[in-house]
């Protein structure tokens, strides 16, 4: 992987409109993080809040049990809407890029600038290879180690 790619700075997409990202989205795959070890069936979903922040519901399958984590995430770039801080323990808060988005929003990449985060969502549990193996393409070319890319089970569906 090329060390420039790694370092530069790494490319959101040019808009968002929030109002189509809300809803439910599939985890496909993702970096491994403790705070999602052990997890199945992952699923977010953002829902707009009166002050303009936005909700956000993760949920997972965990040892048997449903896992739900609830945070609040602000657009940090107004007008483009690509750049969110997402806080799920305050102080704390993540950054939480899109980086990659279908035109009709049926899918999203999430990256963090410093490419230790990374998760390929889905408004589907599944996605096709083709359009799998687009994303993977394109989030290598940003700089991101596919080495590390883990693929979340969905039971269920």
């Amino acid at each position: 992987m090329n060390t420039q790619t790694q370092t530069a700075e790494l490319e959101t997409v040019p808009h968002v409109d929030l109002q189509r990202y809300l809803g439910k989205w599939y985890d496909i795959a993702h970096f491994p993080q403790a705070f999602q070890s052990g997890c199945s069936c992952t699923t977010a979903e953002y829902r707009l809040n009166d002050d303009g922040t936005l909700q956000v519901i993760n949920t997972c399958n965990k040892d048997g049990k449903t896992k739900i984590s609830k945070g609040v995430a602000k657009v940090q770039d107004k007008g483009i809407n690509a750049k969110l801080a997402v806080t799920f323990f305050w102080p704390f808060a993540g950054k939480y890029w899109i980086i990659d988005l279908a035109r009709d929003y049926s899918y999203a990449v999430v990256g963090h600038p410093n490419r230790n985060y990374l998760w390929i969502l889905s408004r589907t549990a599944e996605l096709d290879a083709k359009t799998y193996s687009e994303i993977l393409s394109r989030v290598k070319n940003k700089g991101y180690d596919l080495s590390k890319l883990e693929k979340t089970i969905h039971m269920n569906n």
